[in-house]
């Protein structure tokens, strides 16, 4: 499905209500403009501020980034947008204009819960890529922050917009399998090794002092910016929370579950020695209550498929089971493995694509978030919800690092009687940065 496509599709949908909302000037009435600012536009960042360009009245105003080339490509993805977008390289500035509505955060990791927590701090609506936090306790306050300033915060588990993934969801809640009691899912990539890097000053061309933003100090070298820093826990937050928060999400609300009572994990940094330090190999387990389960296994440098696929899930239920293969697809089988309906949406996913996996079914997702802004619709996902699962994700790597099985308190998913787990929970950040709810 292309944007021209998704836009008079949803147009349609949803022509009714704009007229009564809207009877002078319809959708393009002045005063439902939504304008919105991106931070982070290097990549993902920049698709999608081309993407939200493109919905109906709504304007990218601003830009901002630290390191020129990433700027550029910002400039570049809107270089058809009717309004010309101002750059602003210092989000602390960013967030005193007054006139843009929406603060969009595709920035590295440990950027993404101060930067929307400053966000709703000023008045503005925030949609954060996955994951919400680098940490638990980010998540933690996110959800807090949500509730205290009275902003609209989604999370970009884009999948909680697909028309046929909701369909999905519905069927299962309403027996198509029986009760779902186990889950699966999987990721594979083939990522090259990052080497050993060298200790050398910051190209001219990037603010590195602006880019550690909350994070404590660490010299640079010349193997973090720009992708890299995904595999440094310093910043980073691995494979689970990069690309296993969305199948881990689904799973999670397929099944009908929260937090989880038991967390374990094996892996390491197998495929190559240099210096990723978060897991090329790992399998997560977590068991909730109820006698219900979820197992990920993520495979970042050996791509062999499962299910015919790099990516994808399956809920088991007592009557059959539901297979997904990474985009907005699925099909539904019965106990003897026959299959009783099928769909194949139009736009065909790319599990490896580090800018755009889904395709433009993405844009379901964005187009809720303008929707909420406007009064329009309600979040598909706001952050107290994609907390939940990016938790689990933050466990699952915990359990890795200390070696251990998490114990884990139901109610809130805290770790219980493990100290080593426990301290883990949240970071440490660069003095003044701290993100703080007493604004």
């Amino acid at each position: 499905m292309n944007r021209r496509k998704f836009i008079r599709k949803t147009s349609m949908a949803t022509a009714g209500l704009t007229i009564l909302n809207f009877p002078i000037f319809g959708k393009n009435a002045p005063g439902n403009k939504v304008v919105v600012a991106v931070m982070g536009v290097n990549s993902r960042g920049s698709y999608l501020a081309k993407s939200y360009s493109q919905l109906s009245n709504v304007e990218v105003g601003y830009i901002c980034d630290v390191e020129e080339k990433a700027i550029q490509n910002g400039l570049s993805a809107l270089k058809d947008a009717p309004r010309k977008p101002t750059v602003i390289k210092d989000i602390r500035k960013l967030l005193e204009q007054k006139d843009f509505d929406g603060l969009i955060i595709a920035a590295p990791d440990h950027w993404h819960a101060p930067a929307a927590i400053m966000g709703v701090q000023h008045n503005k609506h925030v949609y954060v890529e996955k994951p919400c936090g680098q940490n638990p306790f980010e998540g933690e306050l996110l959800t807090q922050a949500l509730q205290k300033y009275g902003k609209h915060i989604q999370m970009g588990n884009q999948r909680r917009s697909m028309p046929t993934m909701i369909e999905a969801g519905k069927m299962i809640k309403e027996g198509a399998i029986g009760n779902p009691y186990f889950a699966k899912a999987w990721y594979a990539n083939n990522r090259k090794p990052i080497g050993i890097g060298k200790k050398i000053p910051p190209p001219s061309t990037l603010d590195f002092e602006l880019w550690q933003g909350p994070a404590p100090r660490k010299e640079y070298q010349d193997n973090l910016v720009h992708y890299n820093w995904h595999w440094f826990w310093h910043w980073g937050t691995g494979e689970a929370c990069n690309n296993g928060t969305h199948e881990i999400d689904c799973c999670r609300w397929f099944l009908g579950v929260d937090f989880p009572v038991k967390v374990t994990s094996t892996g390491g940094r197998y495929a190559y020695k240099d210096d990723w330090q978060t897991p090329d190999t790992q399998v997560a387990s977590f068991e909730f209550p109820h006698g219900k389960a979820i197992s990920w296994e993520g495979r970042s440098c050996n791509d062999f498929s499962a299910e015919g696929s790099g990516r994808g899930f399956i809920i088991y239920g007592e009557k059959g089971a539901l297979v997904n293969l990474g985009g907005g697809d699925y099909k539904i089988v019965d106990e003897k493995n026959k299959v009783i309906k099928e769909v194949k949406p139009d736009e065909k996913s790319d599990p490896t694509n580090p800018v755009n996996a889904s395709g433009n079914l993405d844009l379901y997702h964005f187009d809720n978030f303008i929707k909420t802004i406007r009064g329009e619709s309600k979040l598909n996902s706001p952050v107290s919800e994609g907390h939940k699962s990016v938790l689990l994700c933050h466990l699952a790597n915990i359990a890795q690092r200390t070696g251990n099985t998490l114990h884990c308190d139901s109610s809130n998913g805290h770790i219980i009687n493990d100290d080593a787990a426990t301290q883990l929970w949240r970071r440490t950040y660069e003095p003044g940065w701290e993100p703080n709810l007493n604004f």
